[in-house]
C-alpha cells in the first residue's frame, strides 16, 4: 500500500518540451506507476494514513513541490524542497541525455552503451541527492528515486 498510484506533474510555466524530453517522462510515469516504493514516516505528534498516495509534482516559487494526497484525494502532506542542491546534476542529465539521444541517430552500438553509463550514473547521482533531500519527509527506494528524479528533470526543462 505504500506506493504512489498517480502522478501529475503541474506544467503551469514549464517550456514545451521535445520529443525526447516528452518520451523520457512518459516512461518514467509508466514505470513509476508499475513499480514503486513511497511511504510517509510516521510523526509522533501525527499519524499519515498509508498509501496508495497521489503525487503532484510542481516548481513554485522556485522550489520543488511535492503534492501528496490520498487515492481518495484527502491531502495528506505537502513539502518543498530548494532546487539548489539539484541544479549541476540536472543540467549534467541533460548534457548528456542529449548527448545520448544524438548518438542512438548515428553511432555504433559500443558508443552508444559507453554514453548510457555515464548517463545511468548522473542520473544515479541525482536520485541520491532526492533520496538525501526527502529524508524525514518521504521513503522511497532507489528506483523510485531514479524515476521520481527524471521527473524533476521533465519540470526543469527550457
Amino acid at each position: 500500500m505504500n506506493r504512489i498510484c498517480h502522478i501529475e506533474i503541474d506544467e503551469k510555466g514549464l517550456a514545451r518540451p521535445t520529443p525526447d524530453i516528452e518520451q523520457e517522462r512518459r516512461v518514467a510515469i509508466y514505470d513509476l506507476l508499475e513499480d514503486n516504493v513511497f511511504s510517509l514516516p510516521r510523526k509522533p505528534d501525527r499519524q499519515n494514513p498509508d498509501g496508495p498516495y497521489r503525487l503532484l509534482l510542481a516548481i513554485r516559487e522556485g522550489r520543488l513541490v511535492f503534492d501528496i494526497s490520498t487515492e481518495d484525494h484527502e491531502k495528506v502532506a505537502e513539502f518543498h524542497l530548494s532546487l539548489g542542491p539539484f541544479r549541476q546534476v540536472v543540467k549534467d542529465y541533460f548534457q548528456i541525455c542529449e548527448s545520448y539521444f544524438d548518438a542512438v541517430k548515428r553511432l555504433p552500438p559500443s558508443q552508444i552503451e559507453a554514453i548510457d553509463m555515464a548517463r545511468r550514473g548522473i542520473h544515479n547521482e541525482g536520485a541520491s541527492i532526492l533520496r538525501e533531500r526527502l529524508e524525514g519527509k518521504a521513503e522511497v527506494d532507489t528506483d523510485t528515486a531514479r524515476r521520481l528524479f527524471t521527473l524533476i528533470c521533465v519540470l526543469h526543462w527550457g
